[in-house]
């Protein structure tokens, strides 16, 4: 499969995204155009606007299809990874919640696809490791093969962990998402136990699984994501690992050497 043509939909259709997300309802055959378009501006799929419409045209000029259809048959081979599509967006200027960090990139990920919202990025290392992150989640995704609501936050973190920790190993740390390096060891051990020992096994349906994962309302901004990434460092330092390795790890091995529990 690998990198879907977007560009062609975006050409035709740039203002009206709702014609464009019709083209996912294969994917998604138990929504509508609508919902999937409200579905996919969780990510920042983008709004259409003279700053979206700039912000197209840039992926074009700098040919980004190109790039990541390259990382895409890098990475697949390096990792033995699953064939699936990859569609690529603009990315909102909006709300940035889940934007990874200022470098304006942002995805979402399935066991069977995955989807890049892009800003203008001119630093081509800035777009591997969004690619590399969430590659990672579609092959840890398929090594597990669980249904979506059988995961756990502690799956959630321990994912999102990972696959930074694959960012750090193929694109450095200079490359590292902003939340690994948000909050300090002794914060990371005050809220493990205040926030995450209760709630480890709350499932992907919870509201409470995002509130946490994300950092929603009274909880730290990108709080699970923090802390995943600070079990998975802290395991590597002890079981150094191999990125291809992570797919497999369990969470439930991550604990067992971490200290501040």
């Amino acid at each position: 499969m690998g990198i879907i043509n977007t560009n062609d939909w975006l050409k035709e259709n740039f203002y009206d995204p709702l014609k464009v997300c019709t083209k996912l309802k294969p994917l998604f055959p138990e929504l509508n155009e609508k919902e999937i378009y409200t579905y996919m501006k969780k990510f920042h799929m983008y709004t259409p606007s003279r700053n979206t419409k700039t912000i197209y045209q840039q992926l074009k000029a700098s040919k980004v299809w190109e790039t990541v259809e390259t990382l895409y048959i890098k990475y697949k081979k390096i990792w033995n990874g699953p064939d699936v599509p990859v569609y690529i967006f603009p990315l909102d200027g909006g709300n940035r919640l889940f934007v990874r960090n200022s470098q304006n990139k942002c995805g979402v990920s399935f066991q069977d696809k995955m989807f890049l919202f892009l800003g203008d990025i001119k630093d081509e290392k800035e777009i591997e490791a969004v690619f590399v992150h969430e590659y990672h989640h579609v092959c840890r995704l398929n090594e597990l093969n669980k249904n979506l609501t059988e995961y756990s936050l502690l799956d959630s973190i321990v994912m999102e962990g990972l696959a930074e920790k694959a960012v750090e190993h193929h694109c450095g740390k200079v490359y590292l998402a902003d939340w690994c390096r948000k909050y300090s060891h002794t914060d990371i051990e005050k809220w493990w136990g205040q926030y995450m020992i209760p709630n480890l096994c709350r499932k992907k349906n919870e509201r409470i699984h995002d509130h946490i994962l994300y950092g929603v309302g009274r909880y730290p901004s990108m709080l699970g994501y923090s802390i995943g990434y600070h079990i998975v460092e802290e395991f590597y330092d002890k079981k150094n690992f191999s990125a291809k390795a992570s797919f497999s790890i369990s969470p439930e091995e991550l604990l067992k050497e971490i200290k501040f529990q």
